[in-house]
Formats: C-alpha cells, structure tokens, sequence
C-alpha cells in the first residue's frame, strides 16, 4: 500500500466513495530529487507500461503522455497509515507500522476467533480491498518471513516451520538487505535466498559482515525479532461483533453497558478496579472511532463506567459518526489499580457508595471538561513556600500523596503521635495540635509585594512597614522562622544565585488594629547582601 493508493483511494468532488481502480488512468507520485522531478511510486497499471521508480517525470511524460502525477505527501501518507493501523486493532491490539507503506500484526492467539489464519488473512485482504487499497498480505511463524512473502512472494498462509521452503526462491532483497550488500552479493553469483542458506555462515559474515546472517536468522526463526506495537495491548477487552451494522445510539450504549458488565466481572477477580478506559467503534467503511475517559479512583460499576462515556459526549456529540453503522464494538481497561472489596453495610450497599461521592463528581467533569482541566492542589517537597503547591489533575491523585506542613490539619505519622509507646498521649498531642493557630496563612500572595520597613535591630523584627500606601505600625511580633535554600543551591560551584537561594527570615506580626500579617525580610546582613529587602507574603484572616 503505497502513497499512490493514498491519491488513487481520494474521493471524486461530490463522491463519496473510492474511485474505481479500473477508471483511473497510468498514476505516479513524484518527488524532488537531486533538482529534477522523479516518480517515486507507481500504480500497477502505470508498471504496465513499462514506468519504473526513480525514472525523470519528464522521460516519463515523453514515453506516457496520459500519466497523471500527485506530489508526494509523505505526512498524509503516515496519517493513511495510522488510520488503517487503527482498523487493524479489529483483528490484534498489538499492531506495528513498518516503513512507510507496511504493518506488522502479531496474531498469536487470535486466528481462531476469525476461523484459522487463512480465513483471517482472506478477511482483512478482502475488507482493505472494498476499502478501495491495492494489498498484499502474509503469515509466517516469524516477522522476516512475512514481509518477504508479502513483498516479493504470492502472499498467503506459510505452514510452521516451512520458512527455509518459502523463501528459497524469493530474491536476497527479500531478507530486507541495504542495495549495496545484495548487489554485493549478486556479484558472485548469488541472487536468492536459497544461495545463501546452506553456504558456511563464517565466509559468507566475513565477507559481507553479519546482516545477511542476522536477517536469514531472523526470517528462519533461528535469531528473536519482536516487533515494536504502537500502542500497549489492554490490561482487559472485551469485543463484540455484529453481521449487521448498528448506528442508534441506545444500541451502542446497551453493548456498552452489557461489554462493561463483562470487564467488571474479571476486574473483580483480579481484585482491581479501572483507571483508564476506552471505548472503540469500528465502522463498516473502516474508519474506527475512540473515546477515552479516566477516574480519580479505581471503578469497576458498569453503569458508572457507561455514565463516564456519556458525559464525554455530552461535551460534544460529534464525536460519534455512525456512517453506515458499526460492525464492532470494544470496550477496554487501559489502566487498573488494586481495590480491595469494599465493606457492605446492613442494607447491602458499600459504605463508600453511601456517602457523598467526590471521586464520581471529578470523573463526571473530567469526562465533560477532559482530566487534565479537573485539578486541586498538592504539596510539594520544596522549601520556599510559594513553591509548595502545584496543580495536578484530580484523577491522578494518589492517597499517599505529601502531607501539608505549616497548617493544623497536618497529617501525622504514628510515630508523630506517639502510638507507639502511649496511643493516649498521641491522640492528646494530635487533639491539642489541631487547637492551635495557623502557623501560615491559608492563602498566599503571588508574588510576594515588597515593602517598606524599619527595624530596631538588623536581625529583629519590623516596627512599622509601609505596604500599598499604608503604613501599618507593629505592636506584636513572632519570628523569626527562618528558611535557608538546599545546600546544593549555596554551593561554591553553583550559578550565580537567585532568589531561591538567598535566606529568608519569616515573621508573623500583629498591628495596632488588630490585622496579622507574614513577612520576611530576604538576605542575611554581610553575608548574603548588604542591604536586606522586606516583603510581604501573606495576610491571616
């Protein structure tokens, strides 16, 4: 499938359907090479009259007056490609791009689901071809000797272990050699593949180096080559096909929920519950449409798992194009995470789904507004306040997440409450803590706003300060709490520093009116500036 058929498969202006292959004249893609306009893909027709890659458009013309020529779109082709990828997914997940016109799909396990592989192989060839693809296909025990059946054989089934049969007649460019070691070896006299396997392997790598050996090992099945998906194969799938198309949307979502029901019951017996899921249709014309949605905690409920996707096209129903139906639905796992089974109380329902439910209102606006624009705050290990926090989305968020510092409802270890040796006087230590003021303020400025201030001494407290305007005169003080950058940041071989690194001595202060404040002053005296500035951070409610 080459980008010729990319051009040859555009629909006419106001057609909807492929072109016909028969009322498309002599076709060729070309491209710019070395100052000159050369074919770099022929139609098979075109081949007909004697047209070969690499020939001058111009030569080309000459002998052909009727070719038509398409400038090569090596993007829309890669784009073809991964589309037809896609369709693929109908048959294996596990489905590889080769080179600019090829797949790689590892069927293992999956011919009988489809009735043997020639019947798979018969399926798919038939389904591009309808599709409006000239291909050619092959399955073999190994990558190497399909691609070279595919590209330079007949195609078809190869029985288990008869790759050396198959390719021995097949040309050495069939080993997927660079030209230069096949011309090399046509030099003296070898041309096919069956020249080269029974011929001492010491010589034949000595001479040519180890690719011819390596890639005949390859394709015999003697030397591994796994082949690279693009995509990981789902944790859990389950599918379901149709012999007629479906297109209503209460039909697509009953095989949702019923697909969901299924995906619960062996999320269940794993003792997990789903993170990520996606939802593929398959149309009938070979376009495959996805929808993805995320919770914030593992779910295994199917009619919640299908309320996730129905807010997904509550944001935009356009998402789904039923054509002329769907002939397979999947809905899959992409990620899962361990759950316990969940404690039921005395009517039967988990104590979990009775209370107000946080996580089903983060999937539900995720699903709506997308993951990564649901997000809350979380601590981070930083030592300058402002840096502190940071916005992750809500989904993502772990339990195990860094506990807040600073603040009353501070989490503490048991060996912070002291649960260790006297689980009373933990709980009396935690109660008495959870009384105590706020060590920071719940809300910060950001940037923190410089002000004007006088002090007593150059280490102590302000007196008064001037901030937007006002001056404020200080009849209470705290402090300092000073807060000094990482080692690594002071350290002689370091950049030039920063604000990161400059010390910072905190003060919680009170005014003449009763307002509190937080400020620092930034630098320490003689050793890090010679003129200290004062700023303020935070106001207390």
């Amino acid at each position: 499938m080459g980008p010729s058929w990319r051009v040859r498969r555009a629909p006419d202006s106001g057609s909807t359907s492929p072109r016909p292959v028969e009322a498309v004249p002599p076709l060729a893609v070309v491209a710019k090479i070395r100052n000159a306009q050369r074919i770099t893909c022929l139609t098979a027709s075109a081949r007909a009259l004697g047209l070969r890659s690499g020939e001058a458009l111009a030569d080309a013309r000459a002998r052909v007056p009727s070719l038509l020529a398409e400038e090569a779109a090596p993007r829309e082709d890669a784009l073809l490609l991964g589309f037809v990828a896609d369709w693929c997914d109908r048959y294996t997940p596990l489905v590889a791009i080769d080179g600019d016109d090829g797949l790689f799909l590892d069927i293992t396990g999956c011919a009988h689901l489809f009735g043997g592989e020639e019947a798979m192989l018969a399926d798919a060839l038939d389904r591009l071809e309808r599709q409006g693809f000239a291909v050619r296909g092959a399955i073999a025990d190994t990558p190497g000797a399909a691609w070279a059946v595919a590209r330079y054989g007949d195609g078809g089934s190869i029985a288990s272990g008869q790759q050396e049969q198959a390719l021995a007649s097949l040309p050495l460019a069939a080993l997927r050699l660079d030209a230069e070691a096949v011309e090399g070896l046509e030099r003296v006299g070898l041309s096919r593949i069956g020249d080269i396997a029974t011929r001492p392997r010491a010589p034949l790598a000595n001479r040519f180096g180890p690719a011819p050996v390596r890639r005949l090992d390859q394709a015999f099945g003697r030397e591994g080559e796994p082949i690279s998906p693009r995509f990981a194969a789902p944790l859990i799938m389950a599918e379901r096909r149709f012999f007629e198309p479906i297109g209503r949307l209460e039909d697509v979502s009953a095989v949702a929920l019923s697909l969901a029901g299924q995906l619960s019951d062996a999320l269940e017996r794993r003792c997990q519950g789903g993170r990520a899921f996606e939802l593929a249709l398959f149309r009938v014309d070979g376009a495959v449409q996805k929808l993805a949605v995320g919770t914030s905690r593992p779910l295994r409920v199917p009619k919640r798992i299908l309320a996730l996707f129905a807010e997904k096209l509550k944001a935009d129903e356009s998402v789904l194009d039923a054509g002329y139906g769907y002939d397979l639905v999947r809905l899959a796992v992409l990620e899962a995470q361990d759950e316990d089974p969940a404690q039921l109380d005395l009517g039967g329902q988990g104590v979990a789904e009775a209370e107000a439910d946080l996580a089903g209102l983060i999937d539900r606006l995720g699903a709506r507004l997308g993951l990564d624009r649901v997000t809350r705050l979380l601590p981070v290990d930083r030592h300058l306040p402002e840096s502190q926090t940071a916005l992750v989305p809500a989904a993502a968020v772990r339990e195990d997440a860094l506990a807040w510092t600073g603040f009353s409802s501070v989490v503490l270890g048991c060996d912070d409450l002291g649960l260790g040796a006297s689980g009373e006087v933990g709980l009396l230590q935690a109660r008495q803590s959870s009384e105590m003021p706020l060590e920071r303020p719940l809300r910060l400025l950001d940037p923190a706003e410089q002000v004007d201030a006088i002090a007593m001494v150059p280490e102590g407290p302000p007196l008064r300060f001037r901030w937007r305007r006002t001056l404020y005169r200080v009849v209470r003080s705290e402090g300092p709490e000073r807060i000094a950058p990482p080692w690594w940041v002071g350290a002689p071989d370091a950049p030039p520093l920063t604000r990161e690194g400059v010390t910072r001595d905190y003060f919680r202060i009170e005014d003449d009116a009763g307002r509190r404040f937080w400020l620092y002053r930034e630098g320490l005296y003689a050793r890090e500036t010679a003129t200290p500035r004062w700023y303020l951070h935070g106001v207390f409610a």
